[in-house]
């Protein structure tokens, strides 16, 4: 899943270990979040859109995989 969580946290100006802090998870799971190689749970992706003050669809950008396959075929 693509996600804006790197230009919500630099906005907030907060390191990645700040924010996992505020939210209750490891600087590690931030950073594999902002890389698209872990998809956060429905409440941590409400945590932290509460915390940046947007809706969760504003950080998260749902792909859905199977229509870009068929996409990309048809």
């Amino acid at each position: 899943m693509k996600n804006n969580m790197k230009v919500y946290r630099a906005m907030q100006d907060l390191t990645q270990e700040n924010l996992a802090e505020k939210v209750g998870v490891t600087r590690q799971t931030i950073n594999a979040i902002e890389k698209g190689k872990y998809d956060p749970s429905l409440e941590l992706a409400f945590k932290l859109a509460r915390l940046f003050g947007v809706r969760i669809e504003e950080i998260f950008l749902y792909e859905d995989r199977e229509v870009r396959s068929s996409e990309r075929k048809g």
